[in-house]
């Protein structure tokens, strides 16, 4: 049985009731009035009664600032995570097979025509966050790319995110943040285009706006706060597994962070080394890392691998770190994570920043049936046939059958009427009565 060192103070489920409540007003209000309301929810919300559609003389200006180095690294992070989304969309591929003589069936691979990437600006200025999901988009043949992000400071979109934004290719940018920005989005204001899909990680009211309008439009994942969680033997160091877990505890109070050990000792030394990590961050920082570590952090021992992989599993954790001995066991055994980090070397500030693979990923036990973002979220899977008359023969009955096996009388003669053009020479067993 798994012994706690920690436990969670807070297990509470937050409460969405106030969030849906205020969701589906400023919806509805959106739906009726449209761009007015936008702008009203902008200059209320936000602050912000400026132009919502950034012009390239803007776009200009806001980031001719930016210095080169900056520049550079969005540029190559950028890079890393278009090649790791080509290589996804590699990975799936169009197809026709024959199933019986004269039945060809195939897959097509077509993109969705719009998207709409939100990229928040709250705590923090989440520039990754734009390339993240843009270049996957692009990466994956969206035609247009429609971005949307908070005014920051009253001046509209930060500047690096801005830029972010442009290297990773989106065809239009809105200084719009929260649900007014998802429900923009989602109806085509200010760029008469739609999004056939709605993208990007925020908070819980932007979450919700997502979860109401899903089904008129596609979406990623429902995101909660973020989750980390680490499993480690006594062949990790217990210096950098304090790291990683106050390095995502920095995201805010209600933010998750998870150790799984396999030795008692190991787990004692990590928790003694956290508080002092914590201490030393900037103030904003260290108040939600401490919150999230008081309230939120759990130490775990299992006395054996295979259980700590069952209780990782339950945990499904957001991003998962494995520091332990044969890393190639563990990614063949795990099976419940948004994504893996295997070996002290990787670390999830990686792929939260740069490394390639996407950090839009599901949260609070999604990640039992879902994988984050990825370049086949733009993707539809579509499929086709083709027959010929002579396949007709066989195919034609046995549907005719079925169909009235199920009581599906129109269905079985549409069958009955090939069946009549094509061979009226001949009986067929068509499951009359």
């Amino acid at each position: 049985m798994p012994t706690y060192l920690k436990q969670a103070a807070d297990t509470t489920v937050v409460d969405t009731a106030e969030a849906r409540r205020v969701v589906a007003r400023m919806l509805a209000e959106i739906e009726r009035r449209g761009e007015a309301a936008v702008r009203e929810y902008a200059r209320k919300l936000d602050g912000w009664t400026g132009e919502i559609v950034v012009t390239p003389k803007e776009m200009e200006r806001r980031t001719r600032d930016v210095p080169a180095g900056v520049k550079q690294d969005i540029e190559v992070a950028t890079e890393h995570v278009f090649r790791f989304a080509l290589a996804q969309r590699q990975s799936i591929r169009e197809f026709e097979s024959e199933i019986v003589e004269g039945l060809v069936a195939g897959q097509k691979l077509v993109p969705v025509n719009v998207a709409g990437c939100y990229v928040p600006t709250g705590r923090y200025a989440h520039i990754a966050s734009a390339y993240m999901s843009i270049a996957t988009a692009k990466a994956a043949g969206v035609k247009t790319v429609v971005a949307a992000s908070t005014p920051y400071k009253g001046e509209g979109i930060h500047p690096y995110v801005l830029y972010a934004m442009k290297v990773a290719g989106a065809d239009v940018m809105l200084t719009l943040g929260g649900v007014q920005a998802i429900a923009a989005l989602a109806l085509g204001l200010f760029t008469g285009k739609s999004a056939d899909i709605v993208v990007g990680p925020g908070n819980k009211y932007v979450a919700e706006a997502k979860r109401a309008l899903f089904g008129r439009i596609g979406i990623d994942v429902l995101a909660g706060p973020t989750e980390i969680g680490i499993i480690a033997d006594d062949s990790a160091d217990p210096a950098i597994v304090a790291a990683d877990l106050v390095g995502q505890a920095e995201h805010g109070p209600e933010s998750p962070a998870w150790l799984i050990t396999l030795d008692e000792k190991f787990g004692t030394e990590v928790m003694r080394r956290v508080p002092a990590l914590i201490e030393a961050l900037p103030p904003f920082a260290r108040e939600g890392a401490g919150a999230a570590w008081r309230d939120h952090g759990e130490v775990v021992v299992c006395e054996t691998r295979e259980e700590a992989v069952e209780l990782s599993d339950r945990y499904a954790p957001e991003h998962l770190e494995v520091q332990a001995r044969e890393l190639d066991w563990w990614l063949g055994h795990l099976t419940n994570y948004g994504s893996l980090f295997l070996g002290e070397e990787t670390t999830v500030a990686f792929g939260d920043k740069a490394s390639g693979p996407n950090h839009i990923l599901p949260t609070k036990g999604a990640a039992r049936y879902s994988g984050g973002l990825s370049v086949h979220k733009f993707l539809k899977v579509l499929t086709w046939q083709r027959m010929s008359r002579e396949a007709n023969r066989d195919l034609a009955p046995l549907a005719a059958r079925i169909s009235r096996l199920e009581g599906m009388e129109a269905h079985a003669r549409t069958a009955d009427e090939r069946l009549g053009k094509y061979f009226p020479e001949e009986k067929f067993d068509r499951g009359e009565k």
